[in-house]
């Protein structure tokens, strides 16, 4: 399931959450669908992070 359908359902069982509640399987599916969601952020961020590199300033050659 890509990320916007993703968010789409979290958002879907959110609302009818408010509206009506859930039943028992809804409330699985949207803990499962969360957990998704928020692996799919760390796995970003870790990649993003481990982008980043290290400068040294040339004056003081110190790591930024």
């Amino acid at each position: 399931m890509d990320i916007d359908s993703l968010v789409q359902r979290i958002n879907e069982l959110a609302r009818k959450l408010k509206e009506s509640g859930l039943s028992k399987e809804e409330t699985e599916e949207r803990a499962k669908l969360r957990e998704q969601y928020l692996q799919n952020v760390r796995r970003n961020f870790k990649a993003q992070l481990e982008t980043i590199e290290w400068v040294e300033d040339q004056q003081d050659g110190k790591g930024k």
